[in-house]
């Protein structure tokens, strides 16, 4: 295997967990930025205020995009799986 090869799979999956996490990432983003602006409008400083909002998101993000997580991660493993003996022989 070249060296060229392995920095093309790994910059491939580096694009693919970034490609998975970032719906995730921007709805606790903005969920959180929301909260925080509604603590510093109320004054209300309270920790579960900000933690159990983002949590919620979370995971109602990951159940939406579950499935399509689900798929993009099978289709890049079966292409890796696919493309071991080629980079081997």
């Amino acid at each position: 295997m070249e060296a060229q090869q392995v920095l093309t799979a790994g910059q491939t999956g580096l694009q693919l967990l970034l490609m998975i996490t970032a719906p995730i990432v921007l709805v606790v983003l903005v969920v959180g930025l929301v909260v925080s602006i509604f603590q510093a409008v109320t004054q209300i400083n309270e920790a579960t205020l900000s933690f159990i909002p983002k949590l919620v998101a979370a995971i109602i993000a990951l159940t939406l995009a579950g499935p399509w997580i689900l798929s993009t991660l099978v289709d890049y493993l079966r292409e890796v799986l696919i493309s071991i003996p080629k980079a081997v022989g």
